[in-house]
């Protein structure tokens, strides 16, 4: 593990038990999140990347959903392996997470101001009256931005706008001061200005608090704009990962060089057709036995469909799993 690493997974795996048997959604995934900085997980949707933040924060389905194998190490300690109640304590005080819709996340029958005051309740011994709660969360909804603080506190999700309930979200998130957050696509749903504003928000807060990111996205264009690292997953595999400059600039596996192939550009010629990847993510029970990446690929060789890879490193901090690569190196 890094010097510098917050959070780092390990070969974890996560398997699911289903009707027709154990299914493996989680094959293996190591990176590792630095203090202080942005991570980006990428990939299509199926990949496991929420399955990965799930993993982390111990939320899979149960009894169904388990990490079966690795470790999950913050601060050096394998979380994966703490019982309920130290779990529950980490979940929302070191380690937070902004969910993708908040409109399913909130409460739809408690005010939003409560909402936030209960994290207080739950993970702060600083705040121990009704009336410091409900002041400290006024002092959020400051922070975050949001119109109206006073007002808005006793109003109910359904009453605001989605951006603003993106925002209680955040409020909720960091009212704890976390070493961790873990954002889920929180900006999807949302329209382009106020996606902008959100994540101007993030960075502002990361500045001030000093928290490392895992930021969960399929849009590569927000990726660039505000992670340092990134880590490109494919099939429950972590197939690529880098600074963000080493993986736009240097991209090495097929997959992520379809990716941002599949990116329009300013200099692209009007109207011309996007490059695509062909085919799709295989569904979890019919896994290829070598590379996962095997029949989507202009590349893939005989063994590949038999053989799989390992992380190779390309150049320093920049890994890639893909027998091609490895063979060019």
């Amino acid at each position: 593990m890094s010097n510098k690493a917050i959070l780092s997974l390990r070969n974890v795996t996560t398997t699911f038990n289903t009707d027709e048997g154990d299914i493996t959604a989680l094959n293996g995934v190591t990176f590792d999140l630095i203090k202080g900085r942005t991570l980006g997980i990428v990939g299509e949707s199926g990949c496991g990347k929420s399955i990965t933040a799930a993993s982390i924060m111990n939320l899979l389905p149960q009894p169904y959903g388990n990490v079966t194998d690795g470790e999950i190490l913050f601060e050096g300690r394998d979380i994966s392996k703490l019982n309920e109640a130290e779990r529950c304590k980490l979940r929302g005080h070191d380690i937070s997470m902004i969910f993708q819709d908040p409109m399913t996340a909130l409460n739809p029958v408690v005010r939003v101001g409560k909402q936030v005051e209960e994290v207080y309740e739950l993970h702060s011994t600083k705040y121990t009256t009704d009336a410091t709660r409900r002041q400290a969360a006024l002092e959020m909804f400051k922070k975050v931005g949001i119109s109206e603080p006073e007002k808005r506190l006793d109003v109910y999700p359904h009453e605001l706008s989605g951006g603003m309930r993106q925002r209680v979200m955040i409020a909720m998130a960091l009212a704890c001061e976390p070493k961790v957050l873990i954002a889920d696509e929180p900006t999807t749903a949302l329209d382009v200005t106020i996606q902008a504003q959100i994540l101007e928000l993030m960075k502002q807060m990361q500045e001030q608090l000093g928290m490392a990111i895992l930021f969960i996205t399929h849009d590569l264009g927000v990726v660039a704009e505000i992670c340092d690292d990134v880590a490109v997953m494919y099939a429950g595999n972590v197939v690529e990962q880098g600074d963000v400059y080493q993986i736009f600039g240097k991209p090495s596996h097929p997959y992520t060089q379809g990716l941002l192939a599949s990116m329009p550009t300013i200099s692209s010629v009007p109207k011309t057709q996007l490059t695509t990847i062909e085919g799709s993510v295989p569904q979890l029970k019919d896994m290829p036995s070598g590379c996962r990446f095997v029949n989507r690929c202009s590349k893939a060789m005989e063994h590949c469909h038999n053989t799989k890879p390992e992380s190779a490193l390309v150049e320093a901090g920049h890994l890639v799993s893909c027998l091609a690569v490895k063979e060019v190196m």
